[in-house]
């Protein structure tokens, strides 16, 4: 059974050329992002566990919030797709046009609904709290997403007079991005 080098070798070179190529289709850091986090380009550290917030209510209408006990003390960013959108993709310079609700997280009351005014609301990505301009990005147009932000990167000790927003409140906001002109 002599059978040349190279017809031997022959598979074995295959099987590796078959391999690097796979590996070189694959992405840039490897990773598996699911879709509940926003993607590559958000700077901030980004969770995706819901903090102990739920969230009812149909895409489209207005969601009803509650709060869990250790909402408040978050830290770290939370971003959660409720629902997927199946538009485009919002950019980090994007300007948006969405309906939204806001909830303090230690009073667990509403301080501000979009819903509440009939109409959805107009801005830019880069006017916004941190929360939203580091939570928005990479969100699908037509989807809802959960955003619980810390208090750092909200309105930290200065809220807006009137508010009803604590100082360093964690805040919670249910966005439904309706476009993106």
């Amino acid at each position: 059974m002599n059978r040349p080098l190279a017809r031997v070798l022959s598979p074995a070179v295959l099987a590796v050329a078959v391999c690097l190529i796979l590996v070189g289709c694959g992405s840039e850091s490897g990773d598996v992002v699911p879709s509940s986090e926003p993607p590559a380009g958000t700077t901030a550290a980004v969770s995706n566990d819901t903090a102990g917030v739920t969230v009812s209510g149909e895409l489209g209408s207005k969601p009803t919030v509650s709060i869990g006990s250790q909402t408040k003390d978050v830290t770290t960013l939370v971003a959660v797709d409720l629902v997927e959108g199946t538009g485009a993709t919002v950019a980090a310079d994007a300007t948006i046009t969405a309906h939204y609700v806001g909830v303090g997280a230690i009073s667990g009351q509403e301080f501000d609904s979009s819903w509440s005014r009939g109409e959805p609301t107009q801005f830019p990505l880069s006017g916004v709290i941190e929360g939203w301009s580091q939570g928005i990005p990479g969100m699908k147009i037509g989807g809802r997403r959960l955003l619980v932000i810390p208090g750092s990167m909200a309105y930290g000790s200065n809220p807006p007079q009137g508010s009803g927003i604590a100082s360093d409140e964690a805040l919670v906001f249910v966005v439904d991005v309706v476009s993106s002109p």
